[in-house]
C-alpha cells in the first residue's frame, strides 16, 4: 500500500476537464447548457456569527466535458444490443436500462492521439477532418498501439479554443471510418477535444445519416463517447499513454453525465 500511495504522490495528474459556466460553448439542441445561481447567501442580520451559502445548478447531461450514456442514440428505434425503445425503456424521467448510472467508474490505459502535432498545425481546419488514415498514422508516429479495453483520446487543437464558443464550435471533426476503425480495436470509450465527436451537419455517405460515430460506437457497439475533453497539457508534455480515470454521476436513467476526468502519468 505504501508503495502504490507514493508512486500516485510522485505523478503527474492532468485535468481533462473544461471550466463550467453559462456561456461557455453548447450546441443549439442543449442550450443554455450550464446556469448557476447563489440561492442563500452571506449576509447581515442573520442572528449569528456564521453565515453560509450555497447555489442552485441547472445544466444539460450533454453540456461541457461529459459521457454519452448507451441511451444517447438509436438506431432504427433500438439501443445497443437491439434493445427496443418503448415506453417501458423510455421514460419521462429517464430510461429504466443503460442509463448513465450503470457506467461503471473507468479506470484504464488511456491513450491520446495527438492528429493535430501529426498533421503539423496548431488545430485542424475545420473543414479538415479527421479520418482513419489520421488515427493510424498518428499511432504510428506516437509509436503507441491501441489496445482492446482503452480509452482512446483524440486531439484536433480545439480545446485550446473554449473561450471563443463561436469559433470552438466550428470545430474539426471524426469521420465515421475512424470511429469504425477504433470500435474494430474494441476501445472502452473514446473522447475528442470537440463540442460532438463528429463532423457536424454532414451526412455519411455510407450510414445516410447525420453523427454517424454515435450509431457505429454507442448503438453497435457500446462504447462510451467523452465530448470537450481538455487535452491541450497533454499534448504539450507529449503523454501519449498514461492511466485514465472517469467518474460518471450516477444520474438515474440519465443519457449523460458531467464528469472531470483525469490523466495520470509517472
Amino acid at each position: 500500500m505504501d508503495s502504490l500511495l507514493q508512486s500516485a504522490l510522485n505523478a503527474q495528474v492532468y485535468d481533462l476537464e473544461q471550466p463550467r459556466y453559462f456561456g461557455a460553448p453548447i450546441l443549439p439542441s442543449h442550450a443554455p447548457g450550464f446556469v448557476y445561481t447563489l440561492h442563500r447567501r452571506h449576509e447581515p442580520g442573520l442572528g449569528e456569527a456564521r453565515t453560509g451559502a450555497s447555489g442552485h445548478i441547472y445544466m444539460a447531461e450533454h453540456a461541457g466535458t461529459h459521457i454519452d450514456a448507451l441511451t444517447h442514440q438509436a438506431e432504427n428505434l433500438r439501443l445497443y444490443g437491439g434493445r427496443e425503445v418503448n415506453a417501458h425503456v423510455q421514460t419521462s424521467t429517464g430510461f429504466t436500462e443503460m442509463g448513465v448510472d450503470t457506467i461503471a467508474p473507468i479506470v484504464c490505459r488511456g491513450v491520446l492521439l495527438d492528429v493535430a502535432k501529426y498533421q503539423g498545425v496548431d488545430v485542424i481546419a475545420p473543414d479538415q477532418h479527421v479520418t482513419r488514415a489520421d488515427l493510424e498514422a498518428t499511432a504510428s508516429q506516437q509509436k503507441v498501439t491501441i489496445r482492446e479495453g482503452d480509452v482512446v483520446l483524440v486531439r484536433t487543437g480545439n480545446g485550446a479554443r473554449w473561450k471563443d464558443p463561436e469559433v470552438y464550435l466550428a470545430s474539426a471533426g471524426i469521420r465515421g471510418d475512424a470511429s469504425q476503425w477504433l470500435a474494430d480495436q474494441k476501445v472502452r470509450a473514446v473522447g475528442a477535444d470537440n463540442v460532438a465527436w463528429d463532423v457536424l451537419n454532414e451526412v455519411d455517405p455510407e450510414l445516410h445519416v447525420t453523427l454517424p460515430g454515435h450509431i457505429i460506437l454507442l448503438v453497435r457497439h457500446g462504447i462510451h463517447i467523452l465530448e470537450n475533453v481538455f487535452l491541450e497539457d497533454l499534448a504539450r508534455d507529449q503523454r501519449h499513454e498514461f492511466l485514465f480515470v472517469c467518474l460518471p454521476l450516477k444520474i438515474q436513467g440519465g443519457t449523460g453525465s458531467p464528469i472531470r476526468p483525469i490523466a495520470i502519468a509517472s
